[in-house]
C-alpha cells in the first residue's frame, strides 16, 4: 500500500505540474490570438481607409486625426475612460495619410478591455474543465488502484496472520482477476507447504533427538559415577573416568539446554496457568541452599506485592533458576544476592567483580565470561527466549560503585 500511495503522489504531482503549465500556456495563447485579432482588425481598418480615403469606425472604438506628426505602427496604450474614470488599455495604430493638402496622421484604437474579459472568461471555463478533469482522474485512478490491488492487500493480510505453529496450512485463493497475483498466490502456496514439511521434520527430528539420547545419558552418566566410586580403579584410571564423569555431565546439561529451548522456539508450552512467582522463587533458593552456603552468600529480598503470571510452571521454574544460578555462579565468596518482586518486574542482584564486553552480547548462545566453566552458556539465552515466548523484556545493568549486577525482567514490553 506504501508503494501504491507513492505511486498516486508523484502522479498527482505530475499532473498538477502538467495542469498548471498548461494553465499557463493556455492564458498567453488565448491572449495572443486575441492580441492578433485586433491587430488584424486594425491593419485591414487601415487598408479600408487607404483604399477608399474615408474613415469607418464599424469596429473600432476611437479614431483621431491630427496633422501632428506621430509614430507610426501598432503599439499598446492606456488611456483613461471619462465615463467610470478608470484606465483602459488599447491596441492602437498610427499611420500618414496623403491627400491634396498637407499630410495627416490617423491613430486607430480598439479597447483590450474586452479582449482581457474574453480571456478571463475563455480561461475560466478552460480551467474549471480541467480542474474538474484532473480531479475525475485522480478518483478513477484511486478507484482502479485499489481494485487492482485488492488481491494483493488480502495475499499480504493472510502472510501477516499466517502462524506456522497454529495453521500450517496457508489459506490463500488460487484465482484472483489479476493473473499476476495468481502466479504469486500458487508460489507462495507451495512454499508454504515446503516451511510446513520442513518444519514438521525439524519438530520430529528435535523430538525424537531429544528422546532417544536422554536415555543413553543418563546411563552413561550412572555407570560413569558408579566407576568414579570404585575402590580398586588405579589414580590414572579414576582420573581418566572422572574426568569423562564430567564431560558426560556437562552434555546431559548441554542436551537439556537445548531441548528446552527447541521447545519454546516450537511453542510446545501452550498451557499457561497462574503461578506464583515469589513461591517458585523462594522455592528454587531452597534448592540452591548449598551453593549458597558454599560460597556464604548474604540473600535479600524485597517482595512489595506477589503477582500471579499466567505462565507454564516448567517455564517459570527454568526462568527463575537460571536468574539465580547466575546470581551465584558469578559472584564472590562473602558477596550478597538481592531479589525483588512486584506487579511489574522480577529483578535478580548480585555482586562481583566488573565484566568486559558488551551486555547485550550476554544472551548469545553458548556466550561464557569463563572459557573452563562447565556451564554450557545457555542461561541466559533460555531466559531471554521465555521472555520473548511471552512478551516480556530482560535488561542488565551494572552498578560500578557498589559493584553490583542486576538483571531485571518486566513483565510487559
Amino acid at each position: 500500500m506504501k508503494l501504491l500511495a507513492t505511486t498516486n503522489r508523484y502522479y498527482l504531482l505530475l499532473a498538477t505540474l502538467v495542469f498548471a503549465l498548461g494553465s499557463v500556456v493556455l492564458y498567453y495563447g488565448i491572449s495572443l490570438a486575441l492580441r492578433i485579432e485586433v491587430d488584424e482588425q486594425l491593419v485591414n481598418q487601415q487598408r479600408e481607409i487607404m483604399r477608399s480615403s474615408r474613415l469607418t469606425s464599424g469596429l473600432l472604438d476611437i479614431v483621431a486625426l491630427s496633422s501632428e506628426p506621430q509614430p507610426e505602427g501598432l503599439r499598446d496604450t492606456v488611456l483613461l475612460d471619462p465615463t467610470e474614470n478608470v484606465l483602459v488599455p488599447y491596441r492602437q495604430l498610427a499611420f500618414r495619410v496623403k491627400g491634396p493638402g498637407p499630410p495627416q496622421w490617423v491613430t486607430l484604437r480598439k479597447s483590450l478591455l474586452e479582449t482581457e474579459d474574453m480571456v478571463g472568461l475563455v480561461l475560466t471555463v478552460m480551467l474549471t474543465v480541467l480542474g474538474l478533469l484532473l480531479l475525475s482522474l485522480g478518483l478513477l485512478n484511486r478507484w482502479l488502484a485499489r481494485r487492482i490491488w485488492s488481491p494483493f492487500q488480502h495475499t499480504l493480510a493472510a502472510l501477516r496472520r499466517y502462524d506456522l505453529q497454529h495453521e500450517p496450512v496457508l489459506a490463500l485463493p488460487a484465482r484472483t482477476p489479476i493473473d499476476e497475483f495468481s502466479e504469486l498466490n500458487q508460489a507462495l502456496l507451495q512454499m508454504g507447504q515446503r516451511l510446513e514439511a520442513d518444519y514438521q521434520s525439524l519438530k520430529a527430528f528435535t523430538e525424537n533427538a531429544a528422546h532417544e539420547t536422554r536415555t543413553p545419558l543418563a546411563i552413561m552418566q550412572a555407570k560413569l559415577e558408579q566407576l568414579v566410586q570404585a575402590q580398586e580403579l588405579q589414580p590414572a584410571t579414576a582420573e581418566l573416568v572422572g574426568d569423562l564423569y564430567s564431560a558426560t555431565v556437562r552434555l546431559s546439561r548441554l542436551h537439556q539446554a537445548l531441548t528446552l529451548l527447541s521447545k519454546i522456539e516450537n511453542r510446545q508450552f501452550p498451557q499457561a496457568v497462574p503461578v506464583q512467582l515469589d513461591a517458585v522463587v523462594e522455592n528454587r533458593l531452597r534448592l540452591l541452599q548449598d551453593f549458597i552456603d558454599d560460597k556464604a552468600l548474604t540473600v535479600t529480598q524485597h517482595v512489595p506485592s506477589r503477582p500471579a503470571l499466567l505462565m507454564h510452571p516448567a517455564l517459570a521454574e527454568s526462568l527463575v533458576g537460571n536468574l539465580l544460578q547466575n546470581a551465584i555462579k558469578h559472584n564472590h565468596r562473602g558477596g550478597t544476592l538481592h531479589w525483588e518482586l512486584t506487579n511489574d518486574y522480577l529483578s535478580v542482584s548480585n555482586s562481583g567483580p566488573a565484566l568486559a564486553g558488551e551486555p547485550a552480547r550476554f544472551f548469545e548462545r553458548f556466550r561464557k565470561l569463563n572459557a573452563s566453566s562447565e556451564s554450557p552458556g545457555l542461561g541466559l539465552s533460555i531466559v531471554e527466549q521465555i521472555c520473548r515466548y511471552y512478551g516480556y523484556s530482560v535488561s542488565y545493568t551494572f552498578s560500578a560503585p557498589d559493584s553490583v549486577h542486576t538483571l531485571r525482567v518486566v513483565f510487559g514490553e
